[in-house]
């Protein structure tokens, strides 16, 4: 799309969206979001140019981790965010360019009778859904479940019957995966999914009260390249016909985004969106970027590796192996975030205005790197003591350079599975993407949640870990705060911080994920 067609593109968007748009998203009900898109998300599918499918064998099963795209792609990449071919490329993993969450809560009686028929009906809807929608190609729908604490601690408090698994009256939360790794450094059991907890860089928007620690009992992420399917798939799981699932659950917030489209040639889905949106800082955000602050995110080296993000996988860190309920399962941490575009693209007092600043605030001080790159390779040999040292020679620190001590195995790597994998693999997988809903886009308590018509930057944050504790530890490394004591000498939401001062988080909430063989109504079949 030329300049010109881009500048007509906007304008006729942003006359077309103005009053009468706005006031209908804001008198919508709950039937009226599950059924539309959105309207910045249904321009998607007409903004970018689809990835070639890749598709598996039909025959070939789905895998049992939940949280493995099994249609994921991998493009080479140059350095100005586009894909191409030869030693000067990167690989990158490409997600689907459409990404919806639902979170809810349980309307199942809380009895043996109720949560096993419940637990029948919602896996017959999700694998007649698979059938429909093969998640192994990506205009398919890629289905994950995961269930939040107050759903074990209110539906499951204890497993009437005996199993292989457990005894019979073992009571929550002693059925949980242990996390073996930090109840060794903290001296007492620690379970692999935590309450979640704020952080000290966590700064809500003005007026926007602390950070929402939520109690969702259970949360659908639905994937895919087709915006039709995913909406198709939404009505079947939440809608209330027989063959529906909807009776199970009551929403209390969707939340839609996008990711990527600007590989191939075209101009990116980030930059489109915000400037239909009417996005300050919007016109900054380059033409190729795949998310809105411009660098590429999920480079394959930083993402982890086959099952890695798995409970059992890495001897020594839960429980679960060799024979764990949970096993083939992991931890999420979901959060939101908005995204001051206008100080990270040059604009306010303390800004990124400048290139470098800006490599330096995501990557590393004294990185050097070409002006305009989008996908740079950042070091990954760092250490809490050479992330002290830049902070003694720059007053600053980058937002990656900071986890890399944490979020990395430090040593080769041989698993349960007896796959040996070099020093320096990443442990966790993210899969967030960009929205342009405030912060949501339908919530059941509109008043908490500050609920908006007004679009706003902002990112749904996903990222899968074997432990909670493993998140904590890294999130605390993104603010300064090291396992061994370490504290860097700045303030966490400083202009020297990595990323921080232009990240305002709203809500945050962590939960399991199952294998697919337990991801409906996990342990109901153990109540008596």
């Amino acid at each position: 799309m030329s300049n010109n067609d881009n500048d007509a593109f906007v304008g006729r968007h942003r006359q077309g969206m103005s009053r009468r748009e706005f006031l209908a998203e804001a008198g919508r009900t709950l039937s009226m979001a599950l059924a539309s898109a959105g309207v910045f998300y249904e321009l998607i599918d007409n903004l970018a140019q689809k990835p070639e499918q890749v598709a598996f064998a039909a025959a070939q099963p789905l895998p049992p981790e939940q949280y493995i795209v099994p249609s994921t792609r991998i493009a080479s990449v140059t350095s100005a965010g586009l894909s191409g071919s030869g030693p000067d490329t990167t690989p990158v993993v490409l997600h689907p360019l459409h990404n919806h969450i639902i979170t809810a809560k349980i309307k199942v009686p809380a009895n043996a009778k109720a949560l096993q028929g419940a637990q029948h009906h919602l896996e017959s809807v999700l694998r007649g859904l698979e059938q429909q929608f093969s998640p192994a190609t990506s205009n398919g729908v890629t289905i994950q479940v995961a269930w939040g604490l107050p759903y074990f601690q209110h539906y499951i408090p204890s497993l009437g019957k005996s199993s292989s698994f457990f005894k019979a009256g073992t009571r929550y939360p002693e059925y949980l995966p242990v996390d073996l790794a930090t109840s060794q450094k903290q001296k007492q059991k620690v379970y692999a999914v935590q309450e979640a907890m704020t952080f000290p860089s966590d700064h809500p928007p003005a007026g926007f009260g602390p950070v929402r620690l939520e109690q969702n009992d259970v949360v659908v992420i639905l994937r895919s390249d087709s915006l039709d399917n995913i909406m198709a798939a939404t009505n079947t799981i939440f809608g209330t016909g027989s063959n529906q699932a909807g009776s199970l659950f009551t929403v209390t917030s969707i939340r839609r985004g996008s990711t990527g489209g600007g590989f191939y040639g075209q101009q990116g889905l980030p930059r489109k969106v915000a400037l239909a949106a009417k996005i300050p800082g919007a016109e900054s955000i380059p033409p190729h970027a795949q998310v809105f602050l411009g660098f590429t995110t999920t480079l394959q080296a930083n993402m982890a590796p086959d099952n890695i993000p798995s409970l059992e996988t890495i001897p020594g860190q839960t429980d679960q192996w060799p024979n764990g309920y949970f096993k083939q399962g992991t931890t999420m941490h979901l959060s939101h975030l908005f995204e001051d575009l206008e100080t990270w693209y040059g604009r306010g007092s303390q800004n990124y205005s400048t290139f470098p600043d800006r490599v330096r605030a995501m990557f590393r001080p004294g990185l050097s790197t070409a002006s305009g790159t989008l996908t740079v390779n950042p070091p990954t040999e760092l250490s809490d003591s050479s992330i002290a040292q830049d902070v003694q020679k720059y007053q600053a620190y980058g937002h990656s350079g900071s986890m890399q001590p944490i979020v990395r195995q430090t040593t080769p790597t041989t698993t349960n599975y007896g796959k040996t994998y070099p020093a320096g693999i990443a442990v966790s997988a993210r899969g967030d993407f960009n929205t342009v809903d405030n912060p949501f886009h339908y919530s059941s308590d509109p008043t908490g949640d500050h609920f908006s018509t007004r679009p706003a930057a902002g990112m749904h944050f996903i990222i899968f870990q074997p432990t909670i504790g493993n998140f904590n530890r890294t999130r605390l490394a993104m603010d300064g705060y090291y396992p061994d004591g370490t504290v860097l000498k700045l303030s966490p939401r400083s202009h020297g911080a990595g990323i921080n001062s232009v990240l305002n988080t709203t809500h945050r909430q962590n939960y399991l994920v199952p294998p697919r063989s337990h991801r409906s109504f996990p342990l109901a079949e153990f109540l008596a």
